[in-house]
């Protein structure tokens, strides 16, 4: 079977266990997995071997982006202090003690067995971002879990290449030249990052052709990652940089119509390339099996390493947020919110390209194939076992944002959006910027739209005259809206989730009016 037909195959797998995963309402990539896995022991399924730079440099940074874009920066900015703590502490604290149950448990040397820790050191964004997408956690835990994923590549990177100096060259580690490299690696990384943001936002904002943004927006992600990897900085920590500045301008980037088509476009992207690669992890599992036959015990090995990193997290995520709590004047920590952060710790893509990178060696290859097998076994762990019982875990703990307070911050901030528009209208009455009967008709539109919010009724479209006159002043009054609700989200009043959800709405109904006029 041709690799064409390999992913085409995948892609018809994902869509039948998305669609059952949505009914049976658990995550999908855990699903796909475990399909992966049933897939891979069926007898004539072809041996599917991947390559790193698939991985890497396909999948991975447009996954990255659309993850760092959904980052507000925000949130992010209420928990960079923990973010840091556990992007860099736990990340070298998780590599050593996989490396030393590693070397207890298996026939891997301890330079081979800190290699296995610095692959699964880090949580993954990919995996955090797919299987928190249907949990309704607070915003600054979603953000600290997710934040967390994607800024602690850096350290988990440094730790790979100086295990693989150790590990694979017998070298010795200067750790001055480590510190400079790590230096090199965050500093090239955020330094692309910028660059690049500052370069796409320019071009975005001069570009007006639908077609030709879409197209800048996917390319960007994989120009951060090429550059910054060209001189040495973290490919992914420059996509993620460029994520997060451009997430945040994303507003005043793009028209109503081109968000909703980019919105469109990514959404079938990141379906299409997680399907894709959470397949291929599950399948790949039986024939790295098939392959190590002298690994017999390697399941009890997955599951020891696996409860290790559980347990490295535990130890640090409580106290961490005990900490918390005493900075903020709290009377005593609690366990709802640290159970949840422990348990979101999956691993995925990034572990799968770093394992696949190891280079081949005349001596080691043996042990290349079980760092494999276990990362690979270690990924479908935490992505079935925690994929499954998280978001019973969130409901158990009771920190998940209910439907309810949802609905009425929802409500809420539109009746405030609502009342925006009708100021800005009685402001035009006053001037006559006008004629007086578009400013009747908008008025009676607009305090309809206030009625059927107050009475909990979904939005329906006005039966509104097309004339250019009257779509003029309606955008006048949805930039009054949408600026109504850039403040309330900038004052802490409204969640990202709301200002999204909101933003969807009046882009939806700003497209409806025909063609946009330049930004």
């Amino acid at each position: 079977m041709r690799s064409v037909e390999i992913i085409l195959a995948l892609v018809v797998l994902a869509t039948v266990v998305a669609a059952f995963a949505h009914r049976l309402r658990v995550p999908a990539p855990s699903l796909l997995v475990v399909a992966g896995v049933v897939a891979g022991l069926l007898p004539g399924v072809p041996e599917i071997r991947v390559s790193p730079d698939i991985v890497s440099l396909v999948v991975l940074p447009p996954l990255l982006f659309a993850a760092g874009e959904e980052l507000p920066w925000r949130d992010l900015r209420a928990v960079w202090r923990p973010v840091t703590v556990l992007a860099f502490g736990l990340v070298a604290a998780s590599a050593a003690a996989v490396a030393v149950v590693a070397s207890a448990s298996t026939p891997l040397p301890l330079g081979m067995a800190f290699v296995l820790g610095a692959v699964l050191a880090s949580t993954d964004p990919v995996a955090v971002s797919a299987l928190g997408r249907r949990l309704s956690l607070p915003p600054r835990v979603q953000a600290l879990v997710q934040a967390e994923s994607l800024f602690n590549d850096a350290t988990s990177l440094l730790l790979f290449r100086v295990a693989m100096i150790v590990g694979i060259g017998a070298g010795s580690v200067s750790w001055g030249h480590t510190a400079v490299e790590f230096g090199h690696l965050v500093g090239g990384g955020l330094l692309v990052g910028v660059l690049i943001a500052a370069g796409a936002y320019v071009v975005r904002r001069h570009t007006e052709d639908p077609v030709l943004e879409t197209v800048l927006s996917l390319v960007t992600p994989y120009a951060a990652y090429v550059l910054a990897e060209a001189i040495g900085g973290s490919g992914v920590t420059a996509v993620v940089v460029a994520a997060v500045i451009l997430g945040t301008q994303a507003t005043r980037l793009t028209t109503a119509r081109i968000r909703l088509q980019l919105g469109a476009v990514y959404g079938t992207v990141v379906f299409l390339l997680e399907s894709v690669v959470f397949g291929l992890i599950g399948i790949q599992l039986p024939e790295l099996v098939r392959e190590l036959s002298t690994a017999t015990l390697w399941p009890a090995q997955a599951v020891a390493i696996a409860a290790t990193l559980l347990v490295v997290r535990v130890l640090w995520v409580f106290p961490l947020s005990a900490v918390q709590h005493w900075r903020r004047g709290m009377p005593r920590p609690t366990w709802e919110v640290p159970a949840v952060v422990s348990w979101a710790g999956a691993r995925g893509v990034v572990p799968l390209a770093a394992a696949l990178s190891i280079p081949l060696t005349t001596n080691q290859n043996e042990y290349r194939d079980l760092v494999q097998l276990l990362t690979t076994a270690v990924i479908v762990i935490t992505l079935v076992v925690q994929g499954f019982t998280l978001a019973p875990l969130v409901r158990r703990t009771g920190v998940a944002v209910t439907s309810e307070h949802v609905r009425r911050e929802h409500a809420s901030a539109r009746l405030r959006l609502a009342e925006a528009g009708l100021a800005h209208l009685d402001a035009v009455a006053e001037t006559e910027a006008a004629p007086e009967f578009l400013v009747e008709q908008l008025r009676d539109s607009w305090q309809a739209r206030m009625n059927r919010i107050a009475e909990r009724d979904p939005d329906q479209a006005d039966g509104v005259p097309a004339a250019a006159s009257y779509r003029r002043l309606r955008r006048e009054l949805l930039a009054v809206e949408g600026a109504e609700l850039n403040r309330l989200y900038e004052a802490g009043e409204i969640s990202d989730h709301t200002r999204r959800r909101i933003q969807r709405t009046l882009d939806l109904e700003h497209a409806g009016l025909g063609d946009d006029e330049a930004h």
